[in-house]
């Protein structure tokens, strides 16, 4: 039998420990490297809302209370509870306390939408801040994927959408200069960029995507207002044309606190590699 079919004695071990844990205690924090203590407090209390433990209108436990439970400070604390105001989830009232506003949304499926529209509901739900536009040499992965030449200049947008004062996402796209003559900051801060594009007779074809995880860099944490080293979605997005171009290279940061990734596969593409797969970078040994 090939040694790739053998079981991995590292992650049966992690499984057996796995299946053998007894619950977690909510209120003992990792105190180890890793997610700060206000972020681990603030998810703890955001799952006790969504569950029901405080309902609309009432009252979360007071700070002291909180820093008692957690052994946590009172910075900890307020940066916790500024976390779920930030969301919209609790509300301070002075003199009386912090009350619950409103429950996390269901993640429920939504009703099914195309990528144009779902771009158009994006671009009208939130507010745009184009930080910058230029014409400049293509990284060489972007220029790889967009069919450039190596070195060839491209038209490059970055933008941060934010959603009542509070930042979503920040794009950063690529398009081929021959079709992004009319991408400028005056007209991204009128349209969004596809309708832009569409505009200049660009009709949107194949689409393919690419949802990975990192951690903020300084730049991305400071436009997200999350923790540096903070976990963010990436999302990748190369669309073409339909003559097969591709004619726009984008990639969003985003938090899974804010925003997920919603992707509906219609029926007759089930049985097709299209259909979305999970692909692990990862090397087997030999058989």
């Amino acid at each position: 039998m090939g040694g790739h079919n053998r079981p991995n004695a590292r992650a049966a071990r992690a499984a057996e420990a796995l299946l053998s844990m007894d619950t977690p205690n909510p209120s003992q924090l990792r105190r180890e490297p890793g997610t700060a203590l206000h972020r681990q407090l603030f998810m703890v209390l955001r799952d006790q809302i969504a569950r029901g433990a405080y309902g609309v209108g009432e009252l979360i436990p007071a700070e002291d209370a909180l820093c008692a439970q957690f052994d946590v400070s009172r910075i900890t604390v307020r940066r916790a509870v500024s976390d779920l105001e930030h969301l919209g989830l609790v509300e301070k009232r002075p003199g009386r306390g912090t009350f619950v506003r409103a429950v996390p949304r269901a993640q429920l499926p939504q009703p099914s939408f195309g990528l144009i529209e779902s771009l158009g509901r994006q671009a009208r739900e939130t507010e745009v801040t184009v930080l910058k536009v230029e014409t400049a040499p293509a990284p060489a992965t972007v220029a790889q994927q967009l069919q450039l030449e190596a070195g060839a200049v491209a038209v490059h947008a970055v933008r941060l959408r934010s959603a009542h004062g509070t930042p979503m996402m920040v794009t950063d796209a690529w398009v081929p200069q021959e079709v992004g003559r009319n991408v400028t900051a005056t007209e991204l801060q009128k349209r969004a960029l596809f309708e832009i594009l569409m505009a200049e007779g660009i009709k949107f074809g194949r689409v393919i995507q690419e949802v990975t995880a990192v951690a903020a860099d300084p730049v991305l944490a400071g436009l997200l207002r999350v923790d540096l080293g903070a976990p963010l979605v990436r999302l990748v997005r190369l669309l073409h044309d339909r003559r097969k171009r591709p004619v726009q290279h984008i990639t969003i940061h985003f938090t899974g606190e804010r925003s997920r990734v919603l992707m509906e596969v219609p029926a007759e593409a089930v049985n097709t590699m299209g259909a979305g797969q999970i692909v692990h970078d990862l090397e087997l040994p030999p058989g």
